[in-house]
């Protein structure tokens, strides 16, 4: 994971997670004992630590740290950031790509600083129209540009795995600010995109 994250949460906490997994297979009618599951807990626990991570992190630091002055003025577009995270609703994987599209105004940011900010967010327990929000809600306040837009494209396990079981729905969210509320502009977005 990168540098930008830090890992809250004490070793008292994790064990007390791990006790938690524990209780919880016995709940479900399995021995945690066996041997196939005698070191699950721990590594549930440290599972969702590390899927979790992104409360963390500082979402506006993080874009501080690389801000550059510029005069550059046209699209900067970053596309298909892959992500993984956990829907707060059932705790089970939702993933797929972040596009990420801003209009300088004097200044931009490092790249790689865009995909880490979507996996801030990812990391978390999560709902993809919240993430989506989130990431452009930070883009706009700290980097000040004339406009950004997010568009977050993603397949739900809540969908697959249980419920409707539908295999094949992806579901798309965006959010838009400043200049990219105007057709002309978020279309050329969408066509950078190739849609």
């Amino acid at each position: 994971m990168p540098d930008d994250f830090t890992r809250p949460g004490s070793a008292d906490d994790m064990f007390e997670l791990a006790r938690r997994v524990h209780d919880i297979l016995g709940l479900l009618g399995e021995s945690p004992e066996r041997p196939g599951l005698q070191d699950t807990p721990m590594r549930v626990a440290k599972s969702l630590q590390s899927l979790t991570q992104g409360y963390g992190a500082d979402p506006r630091r993080l874009i501080e740290s690389a801000l550059f002055p510029e005069a550059h003025r046209g699209m900067v577009t970053v596309k298909e950031i892959e992500f993984y995270s956990l829907c707060e609703h059932h705790m089970l994987p939702f993933f797929g790509r972040a596009h990420v599209a801003y209009l300088p105004a004097g200044q931009i940011v490092g790249l790689s600083k865009i995909a880490r900010l979507v996996e801030v967010f990812a990391r978390r327990l999560q709902v993809q129209e919240r993430m989506t929000t989130q990431i452009c809600d930070v883009l706009t306040e700290v980097l000040r540009p004339r406009g950004v837009a997010v568009v977050v494209e993603a397949r739900h396990l809540c969908m697959m795995m249980r419920g409707v079981q539908n295999q094949h729905a992806t579901t798309l969210t965006t959010a838009v600010s400043g200049a990219f509320t105007e057709s002309d502009v978020y279309s050329e977005f969408l066509r950078l995109l190739g849609r």
